[in-house]
């Protein structure tokens, strides 16, 4: 490319409280529309916030997560502007003294680790929500405040990211790292994780940064792939006609898979911040900052990395392990149990459990099959055979029921007996004379077919390499 791209990202995440910011009203999705207002969160004049401890909580944390500097003095502020779905005419937000500056977080690209440095973190409330009718000939909106005053959290960036992948990396790392500390569920179906990129192109070799676009209100991080795509052809081809990208902000039309102009940069509005009358400044001791650090668990780049070096598990495995901390919990304590079983362990769970997961729609906490019971078959494997070990693990799947359990009650245990076997072996090379002439053609496929014949017989219970090195012998003889 003739031009180097740069993207900053903000993100909002909502946090998992069950009452708002400043008001005991529920946080609860889907409830009836203006079910869950009082007078504080809809804004109305006497009315005193009291800050949600929880979500102050959750706030720190996530700050020291994204390796923040912790401002120890901070307060609140009114950000001054009018939207329908905003009762009180301003948003109680951060922008003098956030919670957390300066961070970084570390994503993997292509097996290459780069550090994505973090502007701020701040709180702040959510806004309520407007519903555009689609009916012909609607002239009206509707507005639903049950999510005004939720307690929201803002995370910026520097414009550090410098390919559609990075950013992809680091919005997949981000939503783990919420997960992993359990400050937000991340649903983006449900609002609670959203993003908003600014990027502009510059020529390479240059310092000197183009003019940026804004995009609002991203709602999944394929749209913010899909817009940024699109953002990085439009401003091209304008560069390459020697025309000006516009300082501006646009919407993306996922329809018609394009961004529309929503307002230029000086249109932009004054929020004239003032500090939060209502709102006392607060004081962050150490010995505060110091208790959250020792809440946080070992993180999903550190985690990534330790499975990779110390259990051998494949680079693509273990992202797949370790965005979901609580999948990375289950398969830890696996393979604690088995001892040294890590890489069939790994390949079972991402091929088989995500799977029942992801059709049942379930949590790996609500999985049927403990870490004990996958071990347990993992160890009977060998004396079944894959084929058998996949059927019993569904039997387990439906039944709650345990490896041995299982194939002892419907007999599924693998025959090992030579002698048994070899009269079995006999019978086959009698009756398939034509196979027995290929593979003495040297017609490798005839072995195959051959114990394919003897599985057959034993319902697919025979070990194929007993089975094999029968065949191998008998086959030998005959041939002299």
């Amino acid at each position: 490319m003739k031009y180097e791209v740069v993207i900053g990202l903000e993100t909002h995440a909502e946090l998992d409280t069950e009452s708002k910011l400043f008001c005991g009203c529920s946080t609860k999705f889907g409830s009836e529309p203006n079910s869950q207002t009082c007078s504080v969160c809809l804004g109305l004049p006497g009315v005193l916030p009291v800050m949600n401890k929880k979500a102050f909580e959750h706030s720190l944390k996530a700050a020291i997560a994204l390796n923040c500097e912790i401002s120890k003095f901070t307060n609140f502020d009114r950000k001054s502007y009018y939207y329908p779905d905003l009762p009180k005419n301003y948003q109680t937000s951060q922008n003098y003294f956030n919670i957390g500056n300066n961070g970084y977080v570390d994503i993997v690209v292509k097996e290459e680790k780069t550090r994505i440095d973090i502007h701020n973190v701040h709180l702040e409330e959510e806004a309520g929500k407007l519903i555009h009718p689609e009916a012909p000939g609607a002239n009206y909106s509707l507005v639903d405040f049950n999510r005004a005053g939720v307690p929201l959290l803002e995370i910026v960036t520097q414009p550090d990211m410098r390919s559609v992948e990075e950013v992809e990396s680091y919005m997949q790392t981000l939503k783990s790292i919420l997960l992993y500390i359990g400050v937000s569920d991340c649903k983006m179906e449900e609002g609670s994780l959203r993003f908003e990129a600014s990027i502009s192109l510059r020529e390479h070799g240059s310092n000197i940064f183009g003019n940026r676009v804004e995009i609002k209100n991203l709602n999944s991080m394929k749209a913010v792939l899909k817009v940024l795509a699109y953002e990085i052809s439009r401003q091209s081809d304008l560069l390459d006609n020697g025309e000006a990208v516009l300082l501006e902000t646009r919407l993306w039309d996922d329809v018609n898979s394009v961004s529309r102009r929503m307002r230029s940069k000086e249109e932009s509005h004054d929020y004239r911040y003032f500090p939060e009358p209502d709102l006392v400044p607060f004081w962050i001791e150490q010995e505060w900052i110091d208790e959250t650090k020792t809440s946080i668990p070992e993180l999903p780049v550190n985690r990534h990395h330790r499975f990779v070096n110390e259990l051998s598990v494949s680079d693509y495995d273990a992202g797949i392990l370790t965005e979901d901390r609580l999948l990375a919990d289950y398969f830890e304590e696996c393979v604690k149990i088995s001892q040294d079983c890590s890489k069939e362990l790994s390949n079972w769970i991402i091929n088989d459990v995500l799977r029942e997961l992801n059709e049942q729609k379930i949590n790996i906490q609500d999985f049927a099959i403990s870490p004990e019971m996958l071990v347990a078959l993992v160890k009977i494997k060998p004396t079944i055979g894959s084929s058998i070990a996949k059927d019993v693990f569904v039997e387990m799947v439906n039944t709650g029921k345990s490896a041995p359990a299982i194939v002892k009650e419907k007999g599924l245990a693998q025959i090992d007996n030579a002698s048994e076997l070899d009269e079995i072996v006999i019978q086959v090379i009698e009756k398939n004379p034509k196979a027995v002439e290929d593979y003495g053609h040297g017609k490798k496929n005839a072995l195959a077919f051959l114990i394919g014949q003897a599985m057959k017989i034993t319902k697919g219970k025979a070990s194929p390499k007993i089975l094999m090195e029968l065949f191998k012998q008998r086959l030998s003889t005959n041939s002299k």
